[in-house]
């Protein structure tokens, strides 16, 4: 995005630290998951196992688990009642693929109990995922053609990706809380190997924490573009 002409930006620099931030979050996901990947619990437990425990004993045998094609790509589809987890999470018995699996089963929980905001984060994110889609077009039509208006509505649809980013925050680190808990409650592994397992949830929930302040000093970045023109 540049200001006045096409010369340097000044506004990207307070962009800087939340990138090298974001970069240092997902390079510390990608090791510290690697790293447990390779460590077998000790009950030889594998993600799915571990997930079926957790959502049985919660009344939630309705709930089918999937495989999902990629890397790191679980998640818990509210919409269609179903757990999908990756390959590496799924089958394998690593202190990661415990962790990441109760984590997936946290978020069910949620649903279930109608957790507030994740209740939330489930009603904006269609208009969330248009705002972060379309919000650029229009900020940067509005740029090119000077109409004030269309930057304004840009900013609009962007603010809405920014809060589903907020919400999303306490989402999150609940469901590791809830799933370190379910790991100690359903002695799923030994009390010596929950640490490993939170060090994972850990390291994924700073990930999320990363993408929420690039999205806020973004939108702290559109504003002061926007105050320029007036």
């Amino acid at each position: 995005m540049y200001g006045y002409g096409w010369g340097f930006d000044p506004t990207f620099i307070i962009l800087l630290p939340a990138i090298i931030f974001a970069a240092y979050a997902q390079s510390k996901i990608n090791s510290t998951f690697n790293t447990y990947l390779r460590v077998r619990n000790s009950y030889g437990y594998t993600g799915l196992q571990v997930a079926r425990t957790i959502l049985d004993n919660h009344g939630l045998q309705n709930i089918s688990i999937e495989l999902a094609p990629g890397h790191l790509t679980d998640h818990y589809d509210p919409r269609n009642r179903v757990l999908r987890l990756s390959n590496a999470v799924y089958s394998g018995n690593s202190l990661a693929s415990v962790g990441v699996a109760a984590h997936e089963c946290g978020h069910a929980v949620q649903h279930q109990e109608g957790y507030a905001p994740l209740a939330i984060r489930n009603a904006i994110a269609p208009v969330a995922s248009i705002g972060s889609q379309l919000s650029w077009v229009l900020v940067l039509a509005g740029f090119l053609f000077g109409w004030l208006q269309l930057i304004d509505l840009g900013i609009l649809f962007f603010s809405a990706a920014v809060i589903f980013q907020l919400v999303t925050l306490p989402v999150e680190y609940n469901a590791s809380s809830r799933a370190i808990a379910m790991l100690t409650q359903y002695e799923l592994v030994p009390a010596d190997e929950v640490g490993p397992a939170k060090k994972v949830l850990s390291a994924a929930a700073l990930t999320y924490l990363a993408a929420t302040i690039v999205a806020v000093m973004q939108l702290v970045r559109l504003l002061l573009l926007r105050g320029r023109r007036d």
